[in-house]
């Protein structure tokens, strides 16, 4: 079989197909594209200097990874534009950190949140936008704000930069705790109480959560730009429970997955930590194309080859080396076991790209990322 481009490599598999190789594609969207610009971590998620979509690029080019690039969302139009005000403001700066807050001044009043930037690590929310759910629901809806048009010049710039020869993509979101404990001050334990004491604000959270990401995916797919879409939802049940996805987020995923496969675009959904719950609704129940990362006892409920057996003929898998005790602190041997054993378990019949299981440390060591990538190119066959 003629070689692939990774673009071709990637979508193959992530549909279901068998191409040339199993894809090499750990997920290192965050921390070691940062370590790799040599600059300290605010400079990338504060300044966009370079922005992290251009440094993650540059380190998959870096280890020779089929990359996914799920990164270019455009700039929306957003309804009542004008109404709300954004004012963001540097409170303090010190040698490992800098604290960035948002004012957001709306006609219900005024929302505060902060997030920490730190030199050598990833940005933290060290405050939320909503103390009082029940007190501040008039405000949720400048928190979801329905979009009416987007401006897509930034997502052109992306695709040139990236290249013909990657998959392309976009993300959006589906509602549930993964999504809403990132504006909600106490986040799991505000939620839990929310549930019993007014079902009804969540009620209307869920509504405008979905109809915003719904409106969303109409206008990406309208654009003709992406391959697929990432349905963005880290820990959707770890966060919360099975009994709650089913609830919130499973209706969206449903209409988010049929609108892009009637559109032919691929989807992918991401949820680190307990995931097999969510596999088998997903497989059975929606358009789904692919999910990750598949992570194992204990961050997870996942193996492969029970992932395989019981849903790889209707969903492509994606995962899932240790990212701690393998990429961190494991070999190049131990590296290149566990990706022998992952294509074992799961590339028969195609439909795997070989990954890890969720997002790889700052310190992974470069040559357990290349025993990967080699492991792929040398025994990475469907079969």
């Amino acid at each position: 079989m003629q070689e692939m481009t990774s673009r071709e490599r990637f979508l193959i598999a992530m549909t279901g197909g068998q191409p040339d190789r199993v894809p090499c594609s750990p997920d290192f969207s965050n921390m070691i594209p940062c370590r790799l610009t040599g600059k300290p971590f605010w400079d990338i998620y504060l300044n966009s200097d370079p922005p992290l979509w251009r440094a993650y690029i540059d380190a998959a080019r870096h280890f020779g990874i089929d990359p996914w690039f799920p990164y270019a969302s455009p700039r929306y139009t957003l309804e009542d534009e004008g109404c709300v005000q954004q004012e963001r403001s540097i409170i303090s700066r010190a040698d490992d950190r800098i604290v960035e807050q948002t004012r957001t001044v709306t006609p219900e009043g005024e929302m505060t949140s902060r997030v920490t930037y730190y030199r050598d690590n990833p940005p933290t929310e060290s405050e939320r936008p909503l103390k009082d759910l029940q007190a501040q629901r008039r405000q949720i809806k400048h928190l979801y704000r329905m979009p009416t048009g987007a401006d897509f010049s930034a997502v052109r710039e992306m695709k040139k930069y990236v290249g013909p020869d990657v998959a392309f993509g976009g993300s959006v979101g589906y509602p549930g705790f993964q999504s809403w404990v990132w504006f909600t001050q106490g986040q799991i334990e505000t939620l839990s109480y929310a549930m019993m004491d007014c079902p009804d604000v969540l009620e209307e959270l869920y509504q405008r959560d979905e109809a915003v990401n719904v409106k969303r995916t109409e206008i990406m797919l309208d654009s003709g730009l992406y391959d697929y879409l990432l349905l963005g939802g880290s820990g959707t049940i770890t966060l919360s429970s099975p009994e709650i996805f089913d609830r919130y987020a499973l209706p969206t995923i449903k209409k988010i997955t049929k609108m892009c496969r009637q559109a032919g675009v691929a989807t992918m959904l991401h949820s680190c930590g307990k995931e097999m719950h969510l596999i088998q609704r997903c497989a059975e129940e929606t358009d789904l194309s692919c999910v990750n990362p598949l992570e194992i006892p204990p961050m997870g409920d996942s193996t492969l080859s029970e992932a395989k057996r019981l849903y790889g003929d209707k969903i492509a898998l994606m995962g899932n080396l240790h990212t701690t005790e393998v990429m961190l602190r494991g070999s190049v041997e131990d590296v290149k076991k566990a990706a022998r054993q992952a294509i074992d378990d799961a590339a028969k019949g195609g439909g795997f790209i070989l990954s890890t299981g969720d997002q790889c440390g700052r310190d992974t060591p470069d040559e357990n990322l290349r025993a990967m990538v080699e492991v792929c190119k040398t025994y990475g066959r469907y079969q």
